[in-house]
């Protein structure tokens, strides 16, 4: 797709953050845009820029968990709008806290938004896509999460490479149809997923394992302060999608970090590389690993490495108990667990 003038674009999660991005990019381009979102104060607040702008944009409050409410809002985009001819799967929500103090319900929340949230949009719009005809493509935001594992992310991180495959499926499946399916793959984006976890989490999912407070989340809203501007992000997705790529990865160095990431299933294949593997976590991260650290978490490398060895100021991780487990879990190690 390279010309978007007059099409219609569908965003989950399109309110604030990554998604917003997106729709104003996207309206920027021409495009008629329907926002999906969650958080009725963030559509809110889109919706006051964009009837500003003067720009054709629909707002509809979703919960992408909740497949009939996907399919009615998908009746009311084609009846606004028309079926979308571009489809944004961006829709997410992370927590952080040790894989071994996780609950189910921190499983059923973040899968079923991550996870579950693109399966509903696929198997809600991918039909009406195809009966609409060629031209089309659909993207989701699937996040640098997709390409490790996370000790202290393991819902997400699990999430996030089960949408990777999944989309990389529908590449491979809807070719035949002319429509194009991309992912890509940020890491530290400018966005208020860090309020998902306390204004967010729905009362049924309430029973986590891991210490969220005010203080865990201040502490994460920082550190979201510094990712990548949601528009620039957006950039990345729509030359993606006009160059037609399935996997954008939206830094200089993108090739590269993929094969580093991925490098180390290769030592996990034997016995020898698994000990080889170990020596080199034991001797720390390279130069190169870290300078690809700072490039994802938009961190300026000289002061990064300035700061690499000074000691953690007041208010840090430590300090907040930001990705421990409750204090009352007995099965869960010391060193891992908040007493507040």
């Amino acid at each position: 797709m390279k010309d978007f003038a007059g099409k219609v674009a569908f965003i989950t999660g399109g309110a604030s953050g990554a998604g917003l991005g997106y729709a104003q990019i996207f309206s920027e381009a021409g495009m008629k845009v329907v926002i999906a979102d969650y958080r009725q104060d963030h559509l809110d607040e889109a919706m006051a820029y964009f009837k500003e702008k003067n720009a054709p944009v629909h707002a509809i409050k979703l919960d992408v968990t909740d497949r009939a409410a996907f399919a009615a809002a998908a009746d009311e985009c084609e009846k606004v709008y028309g079926v979308p001819d571009l489809l944004i799967l961006n829709a997410g929500v992370n927590v952080f806290g040790p894989a071994e103090a996780s609950t189910y319900d921190d499983f059923d929340w973040v899968g079923g938004v991550v996870y579950g949230g693109t399966v509903n949009g696929l198997v809600t719009f991918v039909p009406r896509m195809i009966k609409a005809g060629p031209g089309r493509h659909i993207a989701a935001t699937v996040s640098w999460g997709a390409f490790g594992a996370g000790s202290s992310t393991a819902p997400y991180s699990a999430a996030k490479a089960a949408q990777l495959n999944l989309m990389e499926s529908y590449w491979i499946a809807l070719k035949s149809y002319g429509i194009g399916v991309s992912a890509i793959t940020p890491a530290n984006i400018r966005s208020n997923i860090w309020q998902a976890a306390t204004v967010g989490r729905p009362k049924e999912f309430n029973n986590t394992g891991y210490n969220v407070s005010d203080d865990t989340q201040n502490l994460l809203a920082s550190i979201h302060a510094h990712g990548m501007d949601p528009r620039v992000l957006a950039d990345w997705l729509k030359k993606g999608i006009e160059n037609d790529l399935f996997l954008i990865v939206p830094y200089e160095h993108g090739p590269r970090m993929v094969e580093m990431a991925l490098e180390r299933f290769k030592y996990y294949a034997s016995v020898e590389g698994m000990k080889e593997w170990e020596a080199k976590q034991a001797a720390g991260q390279t130069e190169e690993e870290f300078a690809m650290h700072c490039e994802r978490e938009g961190m300026d490398l000289k002061s990064a490495m300035e700061m690499r060895n000074k000691a953690p100021a007041a208010g840090s991780f430590k300090d907040v108990g930001f990705g421990k487990a409750r204090g009352d879990l007995d099965w869960v190690d010391k060193s891992k667990k908040f007493d507040k």
